[in-house]
Order: structure tokens, then C-alpha cells, then sequence
């Protein structure tokens, strides 16, 4: 069968492709590629029962399991636009990408972590927009919502000829899904995606990482993420890979699904990794399965690149450079590339993908030779569409000849290989999640006692960043930091939450009065390295509050 041209197509061409291999395991239930290939035919057909036509907006608020991927692909090949949306989110960050996005059905869950997210939206009193249906996937339905089991009942009225006339009827250039991702103000903006854009990219990358058919892929990176949706299933059904999701990481419980389900291909934040080489049970798990080890997202050392290969005996070990705006893949190191290599860049672009070096201000900047610090700019034909009903956005990082200004400082070496140096963005990645400053310092300004805040990222032995809050209070007051922690927790999703509150007299600014966040990072970073507690962690700094807790990112890997 020749390789599918829109996702609508592709629980299809894998059925027909990869017959006889295993397509998932979740749990006891273990589908073949054609069993996957049933399921989404059901989900489709349920879509096209309860009304959702093509273009509509169908969001996805649940954790990783076999009903995410074939509802998902359901909704894709009924030519309805996915909306993942993080399991991490309150009441109202899921409200507001579900109302701006326009999603007419949400398929959730209850039970997750322990959190009920139909009641917690239900009870929040949020604007909700169009929504009109609620499914839910897993932990059964009480109220007006509808169970997975009685959405899909419905669609056994829809004639297979009418399900796959719908699949047909979508096209490469069809939206196929917005993925939210925060910018430097904070207001998630909606990535838009089309059916070419994402198989274009996902081929691409799939192919460089050297996924292959029979690979058993541990999917722990949350479905949500575009390493877990489309470098996660979309992959392995491209590539005929089986997927063993895994709803919540835990250490223990993925060492014994490697050895148990003889895992081949594990792609996770270095934090999963350092947990595996220092595990004191290694010794006694059976990896010689796992192949392919990628990593990326923070800082990966070369002493855990060469653990990853000596300790769980990885021949295959990648880091790698994407972003939401390109489907989450730019630029792969090879598998067999040196530890420093690894460790220090993220290798090379992908087939069909151009990067350059420019200087300050874009493209008038110009291009900066090999060796030269400057703006990442990427072109190729993984690059998003465009940000949703934000075409002035849309404008400032994607220019008319297609390329997209990614806001990353790199510098690109003889070899053509990609170091990430710095961020033009304050951005930085707690555990794999990319965590924005100009959110959080939103929410701390809501606080009584909270006049003003800055927020920056400092390094994490564990976490590879996590965020540290400077903070100017009401008349110099010191609030308590578990209070802190907790009425922010209340706010944000719980890696966006600062792990350090540092009070200061006042915030360091330039002569125009923009704040100096280098001083900041600076220091936050000398804060770690010498182990301070209570002591100045910024210019005319005269007392630190250090957060005692540490609250620890909730179950999921990314």
C-alpha cells in the first residue's frame, strides 16, 4: 500500500502493511495492527453519529491508553481537527483552549492521578464556548456526559461505506490539529497543523531515528506532546512499531514493562533516564531488548549518555530539536554519533528541513557563517500552517519564503551540526514540559502580598531546569513558601509551579526599565552551584525565601 498522504488514512495503510505484527499492548488487551485498524473505524463512525462534521473541533483532556490513539484517529479520519490538551491543566486553562479553539466535543476521563476532570470543569463555572458533548473515555459516565461504551454503540448505525467516503473526503492540506503552546506573554496560542505537514515531519524524523518495523515503543511521554502524539503512535503506525502506552512514569514499573514486554525504543527527558542508571535494582531486569534510547528537551550530560549505553546497554542513543511550530521535529544527532556529540548538539536537519543562523532582528539580520551565535530559523515542509486566529503572531516568526524565526539562540558547526546555546525566549523545560515565565509571573502578581515577580529557570540535577521566583513584596513582607507553593499550585498546572521564592528589595533593570533576567538566571544558577540557602541570590538581594516541600512533578515523563 502506498504511504498514507493525511492521517485520516493511516490506521489503514499500517492494517495492510504491518499485518502480522503486534500493533499495542495496554494492559491485558493486546491489539494487532488490524484489530487497531477496527477500533478506529468505530470511533470514527461514532464521530460521524453524534454530528461532528469535517473541520470540527474534537479536544482530547486524558492520559496516555489505547482509547486515546483510537479515538484520536477516529476523529482525524472523520476529517474532525484534534485539540490535545494537557492532563497537568486547571479548570481554567482546559476551559480557555476549549472555548478559543472552538471544540464542539471533549473525550476525557476520571480517575487519572486521582482527579476527576469532568467534575472539575463541570464545577468550575468556566465559559466553555460551543462545547456540547462530553465522553468519557475511562472511569464511566454519572451525569449528562456520555461513557465510551454508549458513544460507540451509536456508531454502529453508520454504514462502512459512509465511514470510509469520510476518510477519502480529507485532504493533505486539510488542518488536521492545534496543539496550545504558551508564548513570551503567556496566552497559549493554538499551533495549527495540517495532515502533510504532520506525515511530512513524522516520516522524516521516524526514518533518522531509525524506528523500524517490530520495534516495541514504550509510549511514556504523554500523548498531549508531540513527542507522544506524533514522535510517539503517528510514528509507530508509519513505521510499524508496536505501542505500549504507559499512563503515569514510574521507575520501578518501567523497568519491569522493558524487561516484561521486551521494549525496544524508549524516548523520554534525560530525568527518565537518570532514575534507569541509578536504579538500584538494574542489575536485575532484563533490557537486552532496548535499542534505541532518545533523549533531549535540558541539558543531557556525556557521563549519562555513555551510562544510558554501558548501564542499559543501548547501542542507539539520539538526542534531538523540535518545536510545537514544526510538529515537534527540526533536527536528529545520528544514533551512532560520539558522547559529545550527543551530548553538546542535536545533530543535523532532517531530510527536506533547512536551518540557519541569522543575526538580531531575523532575516534583516542576515546569515551568520558556521561557528556564529545567532536565531535558529527553520524551513522545511514541517513547519506549522500558522497560529489560530493569530495572524500578527503568525507574522512575527514566519516569514513569506517559509521560514520560521524559532526564537532559540544555536550556533551551526563545520560539521552542520545544531548546538542550542540559550533562549531568545525566557522559556525553560522542567522534566520535559516547557514551563513560560510570563505565565507564572502572572499568577504570582494575583497574590496580596505580591507587587511584583520574575521568574526564571536554573538548573535541576533530577529535572534539567526548574523555575525559581524572584519576588518584590507589600512593604517588604516575606511570605511563606509552602503558602506560596500551594496558592500557586491552585492556579497552574504543577511543573509550571517555581520550585524557590526569593525575596529581593527590587527587581535589577536596565536604564529603560526592563528587567535584567540575565542577572537573574546568573544568579540562580550560582545559587546551585554553591548550595545556598538564606543568602543574597540577586543584586541588593536581602533575603532569599527557600521553598522547604519541593513539590515533584506529577506522574507523567514529558
Amino acid at each position: 500500500m502506498p504511504p498514507p498522504t493525511t492521517l485520516a488514512q493511516l490506521a489503514d495503510f499500517a492494517a495492510r502493511t504491518y499485518e502480522g505484527l503486534d500493533a499495542l499492548a495496554d494492559g491485558e488487551v493486546r491489539w494487532s495492527f488490524g484489530q487497531l485498524g477496527a477500533a478506529v473505524h468505530a470511533a470514527a463512525r461514532a464521530v460521524i453519529a453524534h454530528g461532528v462534521e469535517p473541520g470540527d473541533r474534537v479536544a482530547v483532556w486524558a492520559s496516555n491508553s489505547r482509547e486515546w490513539i483510537s479515538a484520536a484517529l477516529g476523529a482525524l479520519s472523520a476529517g474532525a481537527v484534534l485539540v490535545p490538551l494537557n492532563t497537568r491543566y486547571k479548570a481554567a486553562e482546559a476551559a480557555d483552549i476549549i472555548r478559543r479553539s472552538g471544540a464542539r466535543t471533549l473525550l476525557t476521563e476520571r480517575g487519572f492521578l486521582g482527579i476527576d476532570y469532568v467534575a472539575m470543569l463541570r464545577d468550575s463555572g468556566e465559559d466553555l464556548g460551543g462545547l456540547e458533548s462530553v465522553v468519557v473515555l475511562r472511569g464511566g459516565a454519572t451525569g449528562p456526559e456520555l461513557s465510551w461504551g454508549k458513544w460507540l454503540a451509536r456508531g454502529r448505525y453508520v454504514s462502512e461505506a459512509t465511514r470510509s467516503a469520510r476518510a477519502a473526503a480529507v485532504l493533505p492540506d486539510d488542518l488536521a490539529d492545534i496543539l496550545y503552546t504558551s508564548g513570551t506573554t503567556g496566552r497559549p496560542k493554538g499551533v495549527m497543523g495540517t495532515h502533510r505537514q504532520v506525515l511530512a515531519g513524522i516520516e522524516a524524523w521516524s526514518r533518522a531515528v531509525t524506528l523500524r518495523p517490530g520495534d516495541r515503543y514504550l509510549l511514556v511521554n504523554p500523548f498531549f506532546h508531540t513527542f507522544g502524539y506524533k514522535a510517539g503512535f503517528v510514528a509507530c503506525l508509519l513505521r510499524g512499531a508496536a505501542m505500549i502506552p504507559e499512563a503515569v512514569y514510574d521507575v520501578d514499573r518501567v523497568l519491569r514493562r522493558i524487561a516484561d514486554e521486551r521494549i525496544s525504543v524508549l524516548l523520554a527527558p534525560p530525568t527518565v533516564f537518570h532514575g534507569l542508571v541509578r536504579h538500584p535494582g538494574l542489575a536485575h531486569h532484563d533490557l537486552g531488548a532496548l535499542r534505541l534510547a532518545g533523549t533531549g528537551a535540558s541539558v543531557v550530560p556525556v557521563a549519562l549518555v555513555d551510562e544510558i549505553r554501558e548501564r542499559l546497554g543501548v547501542s542507539g542513543v539520539f538526542t534531538a530539536y523540535g518545536l510545537t511550530e514544526c510538529m515537534g521535529v527540526v533536527a536528529v544527532c545520528p544514533v551512532d554519533a560520539d558522547a559529545w556529540s550527543v551530548s553538546h548538539t542535536v545533530g543535523l536537519p532532517l531530510p527536506g528541513t533547512e536551518i540557519r543562523i541569522v543575526g538580531p532582528g531575523g532575516p534583516d539580520g542576515g546569515r551568520l557563517p558556521a561557528g556564529s551565535a545567532g536565531e535558529v530559523a527553520v524551513r522545511g515542509p514541517q513547519v506549522m500552517l500558522g497560529y489560530l486566529d493569530d495572524p500578527q503572531a503568525t507574522a512575527r516568526i514566519l516569514d513569506d519564503a517559509g521560514w520560521l524565526y524559532t526564537g532559540d539562540i544555536g550556533v551551526l558547526d563545520e560539521r552542520g551540526y545544531l548546538s542550542i546555546t540559550d533562549r531568545l525566549k525566557d522559556m525553560y523545560v522542567v522534566g520535559g514540559f516547557n514551563a513560560y515565565p510570563a505565565e507564572v509571573e502572572n499568577v504570582l502578581r494575583g497574590h496580596e502580598l505580591i507587587s511584583e515577580a520574575a521568574v526564571v529557570g536554573a538548573p535541576d540535577e533530577r529535572l534539567g531546569e526548574v523555575g525559581v521566583a524572584y519576588l518584590v513584596t507589600e512593604d517588604g513582607r516575606h511570605p511563606d513558601p509552602s503558602e506560596l507553593t500551594a496558592w500557586t499550585r491552585e492556579r497552574l498546572a504543577n511543573f509550571k509551579v517555581p520550585r524557590r521564592f526569593h525575596v529581593i528589595p527590587e527587581l535589577p533593570r536596565n536604564a529603560s526599565g526592563k528587567i535584567l533576567k540575565a542577572e537573574l538566571r546568573r544568579a540562580a544558577r550560582e545559587n546551585v552551584r554553591e548550595g545556598r540557602n538564606g543568602r543574597p541570590a540577586a543584586p541588593g538581594a536581602a533575603h532569599i525565601a527557600e521553598e522547604q516541600a519541593r513539590p515533584e512533578p506529577e506522574g507523567e515523563s514529558r
